[in-house]
């Protein structure tokens, strides 16, 4: 009866430090933010197995020196258009407001936050203008840089690996997340082909 009691004992202390571990974990992995949402950083479509809730799905509407305004953008400033993009969850099919067009160099790049943790893969996107002494001249894959961006936390200030580029017109937008009613204003940056005619 002793040893069925202390057997009975070990094992209610295992399942409450189970208990007590899987309750840290889903802590752990909560976002806290609810202005943060998960997103897309691969090169496929898939949202799968990336984690990037630090990433601000709102801006200020600031952009960087030197950016040039576009001149005769394909969606006009005030015009509405189809995001057909899924940086974000909640972004594809929605429909957008263009409240910034640019003509500049997209970069994607990968990097290791400045916060820690694991590397970025596959980041769509950093300009010309978000990379430290950048020059004018388009940058090459496999060029190292320093970003100068903040649109995820641990961004600004990392080291960067340039994956690919493309010299096109960026778009800022306003847009209703899809999944969960939210208003996003000033996200940064949509680039031409990720956009539709509504």
């Amino acid at each position: 009866m002793k040893r069925n009691l202390i057997i009975g004992t070990i094992l209610l202390v295992v399942v409450m430090i189970i208990s007590a571990c899987a309750s840290d974990e889903k802590e752990t992995n909560t976002n806290p933010n609810p202005n943060n949402m998960n997103m897309n950083e691969s090169s496929g479509e898939s949202m799968e197995g990336m984690d990037h809730s630090n990433m601000d799905m709102s801006g200020s509407g600031e952009v960087p020196d030197g950016l040039k305004v576009a001149e005769n953008p394909t969606f006009e400033i005030g015009s509405q258009a189809i995001l057909e993009t899924d940086h974000m969850s909640g972004m594809k099919g929605a429909e957008a407001t263009i409240v910034g067009a640019y003509d500049t160099s997209v970069y994607v790049i990968s990097y290791t936050p400045t916060t820690g943790g694991k590397r970025v893969e596959n980041h769509k996107w950093v300009i010309q203008e978000e990379i430290k002494n950048a020059g004018d001249q388009p940058l090459k894959p496999g060029t190292e840089v320093t970003i100068e961006a903040d649109h995820m936390a641990g961004m600004e200030g990392a080291n960067a690996e340039i994956d690919s580029s493309e010299a096109t017109t960026v778009y800022m937008v306003d847009y209703i997340s899809t999944t969960d009613g939210e208003a996003v204003t000033n996200h940064k940056w949509v680039t031409e082909s990720e956009l539709s005619a509504k």
